[in-house]
């Protein structure tokens, strides 16, 4: 069977998740889908839940869901943002970014290493597939959002 580049790219993302859940151990606190919330979060925090939701290309309920248990344990804050009272503003809390520093940040620095130890060409293909993203993200997301960023305007909840 010939595998056009979308069924491939999906495999990939899949065997590169089963892999973090095999390294994951008992003393594991959080999934691999919970460290990726994390490590977003970390990167463009405070952020809105739509904001966090379109950055991990998920729901807004499905952000919502994600963030709940996160929220119980201490990890990340939810606050109604002052300036406009419907959206709800998201933000990692010392034990969240030390839980993601401790847990994920190794795994990804992991599999960086050994991707670069067999020889893959890891930083051509990281920019590729930057380049890649953003090409196949909708011209009126890229639009919106550069709108936004342009004009100060923020996003919906």
């Amino acid at each position: 069977m010939d595998e056009g580049l979308a069924e491939l790219l999906y495999r990939v993302v899949m065997l590169m998740g089963e892999a973090a859940r095999r390294r994951s151990g008992p003393d594991q606190r959080l999934t691999p889908s919970q460290l990726r919330l994390l490590g977003t979060l970390e990167e463009i925090q405070p952020a809105t839940q739509h904001q966090l939701a379109e950055a991990l290309t998920v729901s807004d309920p499905a952000i919502s869901r994600a963030l709940r248990p996160l929220e119980a344990e201490g990890y990340v804050t939810i606050s109604v943002d002052p300036a406009h009272r419907r959206r709800r503003l998201v933000a990692l809390t010392p034990a969240g970014l030390a839980a993601f520093l401790a847990e994920g940040k190794p795994l990804e620095e992991e599999f960086r290493t050994a991707l670069l130890e067999a020889g893959f060409p890891y930083e051509r293909y990281l920019a590729d597939t930057h380049r890649l993203a953003a090409l196949l993200t909708p011209a009126e997301s890229r639009r919106g959002a550069a709108a936004r960023q342009a004009n100060g305007t923020s996003e919906r909840e």
